[in-house]
């Protein structure tokens, strides 16, 4: 499956809508979490080693928000039904996410994709990506809650390719930084206007 065959997944098109944001904010952001250009040497490398285990990944995310209610909430009817269709199409973008995080050049087209990316997660376009009929929002807590997580249980993938103990921790202070970016700004539709 190739990134064109999943479905909603629309990075670098004119769908897309433009971040309110530019790429001199980027930069800003960038620096106010330390994040250079070793950061991006070492996603790179991260995306190397994760390509073959994003499933892998994606079962150990899923079984965490899977074993608990409150978070398999999101993807349901609002009755407590799963929408199993729902979450097997978010799995999918799910999985291209992390290639994105690791190999995508962190631009313009990157921060308007992440603009997107909060959009859905808030009531102006949840559900509508996959036309479901699902709660119409994610509790913005959970977006930030979610970094530890995911960040934590990146670190044990990032080790399975033979790279030294330092290399690792490179791998996984890039990708903890870049999630804490990301987090950040799929937090903008839920932040008052002026005030972002």
């Amino acid at each position: 499956m190739t990134a064109t065959d999943i479905s909603g997944y629309i990075y670098g098109t004119a769908q897309v809508p433009r971040s309110p944001l530019n790429t001199q904010d980027l930069e800003n952001l960038k620096k106010a979490v330390l994040f250079g250009p070793e950061d991006e040497k070492y996603l790179r490398l991260a995306g190397e080693v994760l390509t073959d285990q994003i499933e892998d990944v994606l079962d150990v995310w899923y079984g965490f928000v899977g074993s608990q209610p409150h978070l398999v909430y999101y993807f349901t009817d609002g009755k407590g039904n799963a929408n199993s269709d729902y979450l097997a199409a978010v799995r999918k973008r799910f999985g291209q996410w992390i290639l994105d995080t690791c190999n995508r050049p962190y631009d313009q087209a990157w921060l308007d994709y992440a603009y997107e990316i909060g959009l859905r997660h808030y009531r102006t376009r949840k559900n509508k990506t996959d036309g479901v009929n699902s709660v119409p929002n994610i509790n913005h807590r959970y977006l930030v809650a979610f970094i530890y997580p995911i960040t934590a249980t990146i670190k044990p993938f990032l080790a399975k390719k033979g790279h030294s103990a330092e290399e690792v921790e490179k791998m996984h202070q890039a990708w903890f930084k870049s999630v804490v970016m990301q987090v950040a700004l799929w937090s903008m539709p839920y932040v008052k206007d002026g005030d972002f």
